[in-house]
């Protein structure tokens, strides 16, 4: 592998070593796994509004306060642990999206149930397929798509919060199920 400073990465992985390691060794490589699907997704409903290097920078007090993101036991929070987290000082405490985190998890358990994992719910939008942008500049790349609406509406139809199209393109691109890794970065063609 070429000199840590020969590196070209997408702009916005910046000077930041977790931003940097973040990019380099998860976002945009496809996931399947039921479990990190999941995982990006709470996290990305807290981020709504925020920048992502602020939930990168509370990724581990999101794991120890929500249960190693461990849907089963989230779709099962009481408002015990609702106050808990609300008072939380490592997370994001924002109560409609602390609801929206137990509410997920049970949609999330519901659509398992339907489709046998919520993988396959989620691929089935591209039919398993990899969607390969070619994206020069960080000013081509969309906030949200037309696959993106659609996704989002099913989402929310299900019972889903926080999940409005641009977030829901957000979690398209770190599970890889788009490719928007700049043409220019050394992860665009892995």
């Amino acid at each position: 592998m070429a000199n840590e400073d020969q590196i070209r990465r997408c702009d916005w992985a910046g000077q930041d070593p977790l931003y940097q390691k973040y990019h380099d060794t998860e976002w945009g490589i496809p996931v399947y796994e039921d479990d990190k699907l999941f995982e990006f997704l709470l996290l990305e409903t807290f981020q709504a509004g925020l920048s992502w290097i602020t939930i990168l920078r509370k990724r581990e007090n999101f794991r120890q306060a929500f249960d190693q993101f461990d849907y089963h036991k989230i779709a099962k929070y009481d408002a015990k642990k609702e106050t808990e987290l609300i008072h939380n000082q490592g997370i994001i405490r924002n109560k409609l999206k602390i609801k929206a985190a137990i509410s997920n998890a049970q949609a999330f358990l519901k659509v398992q149930y339907e489709f046998g994992s919520f993988s396959n719910y989620f691929w089935a939008f591209t039919d398993g397929k990899i969607i390969q942008n070619a994206f020069n500049s960080m000013q081509e790349l969309p906030a949200n798509t037309a696959l993106s609406d659609k996704i989002s509406k099913d989402l929310k139809k299900r019972g889903f919060k926080f999940v409005g199209s641009t977030v829901i393109y957000a979690h398209m691109q770190a599970c890889g199920m788009v490719n928007d890794h700049l043409t220019s970065c050394f992860k665009h063609r892995k």
